[in-house]
């Protein structure tokens, strides 16, 4: 009855029995979503990416059956079968650039990314991207020949990517989504650079990059076994910030608002709305302490981005040459990955980027406003065209400095400001959502360029 008096009473909604329905279908078809993924695929994939005995971005391209160049037409094969299967759904590209010179790229070297891109149906250059990387790695940065299962590190997080894609595909989202397989990493992040600049020289307007990587580990190496908790990592403050805007930010706040932090928040609320028997630790670091991901070239053009991982890591299993030492087995093998922890992270992203897609323009230019005032105004600017078909209205958020997620909000309307009576701006944080008319909500957008996604 609460949420029946709280639409009642604001204008520009639509009635109460109508919101109530829409909001029900999305929670069905986003409970549907998190159930269709398969652990037994993803284990699939998982041994065929193993299978390949090395996927260093140094190793062989030219053979079949060993080596990148074998993993990454693979994927591009796979990627092209889950569009078959959905009547061409999927557009596959393979995007790479040469490197060379690089401290663990001596030699000029080419790194190929394959994307399968699934357009959206009312605002195609609107993207969100889901990440896996296809390359693995030993003891030696240079080691291009040696056995590299990279089962965990990263086939998990490529193969939850194929997984996404499989799920998804069967439906239609107004936005796009891209699903990623990218190389380099291991050596440098390079993948992720080429395809950030791809997506610029395309036009696209990244809302939201999720990379994962390692997501299949649940025996810690501080003796902890956990399958229910996932970490999610995120810059607190835009790398793009320029002097002048941070000067803003030191006086209005928002050192832990920014877009890729509310995608963050986002994220942890899927897990709890959705996936059963998963909570999310929401880590306020870019990565891990001093390591980085693929998320990080995405981060450094603008575009929000987060690493989506396993809590409790076992580097015995990662970059390790596959032997036995004193009775410790090392390496990065099949039998150190969880399948059915990785279906729930998997999962986790699927709902996410079902959401991220569906959901409206997200709030554009929002300011506020109400110093030395008894209340708070928000405004934003309403998008117009096509892209603008499934708006809603727009939802305003507000939380105590010190906590972490949004706790406050309320539902006004199809309306380009509103103002929170005897809400004072000094006391709390805020932000505004849109909602879709199917009652998709985005992420909360912090006022200022502290919080921006960007344009529509």
């Amino acid at each position: 009855m609460k949420a029946e008096i709280v639409y009642r009473l604001v204008p520009g909604l639509v009635v109460v029995s109508m919101v109530a329905a829409v909001a029900a279908a999305d929670a069905d078809l986003r409970h549907e979503l998190a159930a269709a993924v398969s652990a037994e695929r993803i284990e699939q994939d998982i041994r065929s990416l193993v299978g390949f005995g090395t996927r260093h971005t140094l190793s062989d391209t030219t053979s079949d059956t060993r080596g990148i160049g074998a993993a990454r037409r693979w994927l591009e094969a796979e990627f092209r079968q889950i569009s078959a299967e959905c009547g061409g759904c999927l557009e596959v590209v393979v995007v790479g650039d040469v490197v060379a010179g690089e401290r663990r790229i001596p030699e000029p070297t080419e790194i190929v990314n394959v994307l399968a891109i699934q357009r959206g149906e009312i605002d195609p250059d609107r993207v969100v991207i889901m990440s896996g990387d296809i390359d693995s790695r030993v003891s030696d940065a240079l080691d291009g020949v040696s056995d590299s299962p990279g089962a965990n590190d990263n086939a998990s997080g490529l193969a939850g990517t194929i997984e996404a894609a499989r799920v998804l595909s069967k439906h239609r989202f107004a936005g796009t989504i891209v699903y990623a397989g990218l190389s380099g990493e291991e050596q440098g992040l390079f993948g992720g650079e080429i395809v950030a600049r791809y997506a610029i020289d395309k036009g696209w307007r990244v809302k939201a990059v999720l990379n994962n990587d390692m997501i299949g580990n649940i025996h810690g190496i501080d003796g902890v076994i956990d399958n229910t908790t996932a970490r999610v990592f995120s810059e607190g403050t835009r790398y793009v910030e320029t002097e002048e805007e941070a000067r803003t930010r030191r006086f209005s706040g928002g050192e832990v608002d920014s877009p890729s932090r509310n995608l963050a928040r986002y994220i942890d609320r899927m897990a709890d709305e959705f996936v059963p028997n998963l909570d999310v630790m929401m880590v306020y670091r870019l990565d891990r302490f001093g390591r980085g991901g693929h998320h990080r070239p995405f981060n450094e053009v603008g575009m929000p981005g987060v690493r989506i991982m396993e809590t409790h890591e076992h580097y015995h299993r990662q970059h390790q040459d596959l032997r036995v030492e004193e009775g410790v087995a090392y390496g990065d093998v099949i039998e150190g990955v969880d399948f059915d922890y990785a279906r729930k992270l998997t999962a986790l992203n699927v709902v996410s980027l079902a959401g991220l897609a569906a959901a409206p323009p997200f709030p554009a230019n929002v300011t506020i406003e109400g110093a030395v005032q008894p209340s708070t105004t928000l405004t934003w600017e309403l998008p117009r065209g096509a892209a603008a078909d499934n708006l809603g209205g727009y939802r305003v958020y507000w939380r105590l400095t010190t906590e972490p997620q949004w706790t406050r909000s309320r539902d006004v309307g199809l309306v380009d400001r509103h103002t929170l009576e005897n809400v004072v701006i000094d006391n709390y944080l805020f932000g505004v959502a849109s909602v879709s008319k199917d009652g998709v909500e985005s992420p909360v957008v912090f006022p200022g360029p502290t919080g921006s996604f960007g344009g529509y």
